[in-house]
């Protein structure tokens, strides 16, 4: 199974955020949309980084609660580790198991075309695990 059958499930919105955008803002666009991560862009919408909750609870814990007025560059990945449609949802999962981190952007050469969390991932295994599991029963029970 690759990340193209996630995304034909999932869709290709992408939640983002501009680098200048504050932490305080960024916190309530998580909480409002209930998603754990943003593809943070430049001014002319390119990948340059991403902010999870685990960064924002890292710039509070370094920084208190002034933290929350500096902007999304401050404390933003921006080494972001990204995959391509055509990437099999095992090199995904291995990725970010590696990394230990839960989101993924897609890009299509430089193009942003989706994000996938580790959530979608395990979903799409399982599935693909369990059709798997069906298919063997059925060709014993055949033979």
């Amino acid at each position: 199974m690759l990340v193209a059958d996630i995304l034909k499930t999932k869709g290709n919105a992408i939640e983002t955020v501009k680098m200048e955008q504050s932490l305080r803002i960024t916190t309530q666009t998580l909480a409002s949309r209930n998603i754990g991560a943003l593809v943070v862009t430049n001014g002319e919408g390119g990948l340059c980084g991403i902010i999870s909750e685990r960064d924002i609870i890292r710039a509070i814990a370094e920084n208190g609660a002034a933290a929350m007025e500096s902007n999304v560059k401050a404390f933003m990945t921006a080494n972001v580790v990204t995959c391509t449609a055509a990437d099999t949802i095992v090199e995904v999962m291995g990725r970010m198991t590696q990394g230990r981190f839960r989101h993924m952007p897609i890009v299509d050469g430089d193009q942003l075309v989706g994000i996938i969390s580790i959530g979608d991932v395990v979903k799409h295994r399982i599935a693909e695990t369990e059709f798997e599991v069906e298919a063997m029963r059925g060709y014993i029970a055949s033979g």
